[in-house]
């Protein structure tokens, strides 16, 4: 079995076994940094978003609350003026 393959072959395959071997924690430190830097990412962007939707969702009762204040200061205005006057 050894005989057919060659001495380079057999060198070249033990060096890249080695180096392999070698880099899986270097590896592993890498890709665990990158998933924690993912994550940390992730929330910044979903805290981001909770943000700005309480600020639109703010903006739009702010704008639905002067709309009845208008509407209602626009109908008591128009009660007040059917009303008879009052003369002194």
């Amino acid at each position: 079995m050894f005989k057919d393959l060659e001495k380079t072959g057999l060198i070249t395959g033990a060096a890249l076994g080695l180096t392999a071997a070698s880099m899986l924690p270097i590896l592993k430190s890498t890709f665990f940094t990158l998933g924690i830097i993912g994550v940390r990412g992730t929330l910044s962007l979903v805290d981001s978003t909770k943000t700005t939707l309480r600020l639109a969702k703010e903006e739009i009762e702010d704008i639905i609350a002067e709309a009845q204040f208008e509407r209602m200061k626009n109908q008591f205005d128009q009660e007040l003026s059917l009303m008879p006057k009052i003369e002194n």
